[in-house]
């Protein structure tokens, strides 16, 4: 049996190019780690690229849109319409995510991977919907194979029809996806339902205890019958969030980096992962958001943030925010000055 697309191992990671990159830092004109983050994220950009000279400058922004039975338990403050809404918004160019695209130059579209309403034709919007949201998971199943494999699908051709690019951005929109990413998250920690839920679009305590009790639920039920990675996605995933861990995959395994938004695209993240580790050195960080949960999955990626902005907006709103300081990270390594070449005396 052929294997899936999903499982071939991304390339690693030059050593050698890595080597010469941490020497690089070391003999530029500053104290040996002045420069921070800044410093490992050009090396790790350096070893991807398998040059001496990193850069990104072609990047690209897909937004994947979707709605959750899961709603139905009431764990949002907002109607399931606001997806479909949101998606006009984001064509008409009104979303803060288009604002920060625009704002960049970076190109940008929507895939509407399953709206509960269908939506009419619009510009920038691909209509990929699977079905009008997922099943409610505390009852059933996110999805059946066949739509978990439309979702991957959608996720390949998303990264594959962006052309020429060195830095993949993903966001996401769906009413009742944080309490999708609360459930992955709870699923990959094994920490209680409590120390992953959080406000998401600003429902109440009472709500926010309605929203763990729905996690709890809907695991209790699910995880006895989840063996893999691909099992994760099918029972809890979302058609946005499924979508958006088959782009992570498809770019890294293409040698594309990725800047991974906040709690539910670091969910994504994760459940790619799971389903195939060699992705996890072409994943960057992007911030760590006011979702409780993210901190604490971050830290099971050995993740380390870029911005802490207390945002909670999601769209790829906060990738976007980030993407000048992988570019600076590039440009530093690159254009500074040795102490050999600037003539600067070196530390004892």
């Amino acid at each position: 049996m052929e294997e899936a697309w999903y499982l071939e191992e991304a390339p690693a990671p030059d050593e050698e190019i890595l080597a010469q990159a941490r020497a690089r830092q070391d003999n530029l004109t500053k104290p040996k780690g002045a420069l921070g983050r800044l410093e490992e994220v050009a090396i790790q950009l350096a070893g991807n690229q398998a040059t001496l000279t990193p850069s990104i400058s072609k990047p690209a922004i897909v937004v994947f849109a979707g709605d959750h039975g899961v709603a139905a338990e009431g764990v949002s403050a907002y109607p399931q319409s606001v997806t479909g809404e949101m998606v006009r918004n984001f064509s008409a160019g009104g979303a803060a995510i288009t604002v920060l695209a625009r704002n960049f130059d970076i190109p940008f579209r929507v895939f509407n991977m399953g709206t509960v309403d269908s939506l009419e034709e619009l510009p920038n919007v691909e209509d990929r919907r699977v079905a009008p949201g997922t099943q409610n998971i505390c009852n059933a199943p996110a999805m059946d194979a066949r739509q978990l494999e439309d979702c991957m699908t959608a996720g390949k051709e998303a990264v594959e029809s962006a052309g020429d690019i060195d830095l993949f951005i993903g966001g996401e929109m769906g009413i009742g996806n944080s309490t999708i990413a609360a459930a992955i998250a709870v699923a990959h920690t094994k920490l209680a339902a409590q120390a992953m839920v959080g406000r998401g679009t600003g429902i109440t305590d009472q709500g926010l205890a309605k929203k763990s009790a729905v996690v709890t639920r809907a695991l209790s039920k699910h995880l006895p019958h989840m063996r893999n990675g691909i099992d994760y996605l099918q029972r809890i995933g979302g058609f946005e969030v499924n979508a958006l861990a088959a782009a992570y995959i498809r770019a890294a395994q293409k040698g594309i980096a990725v800047l991974v938004d906040g709690y539910i695209c670091t969910a994504a993240a994760m459940a790619a992962v799971k389903v195939n580790p060699s992705i996890r050195p072409w994943l960057f960080f992007s911030h760590c958001s006011a979702e409780p949960g993210h901190e604490k999955l971050l830290n099971k990626l050995d993740a380390k943030p870029l911005l802490s902005l207390e945002m909670r907006l999601g769209e790829g709103s906060g990738a976007a925010l980030a993407l000048p300081i992988l570019q600076s990270a590039c440009v530093l390594h690159r254009d500074m000055a040795s102490f050999d070449e600037a003539g600067v005396s070196r530390s004892d």
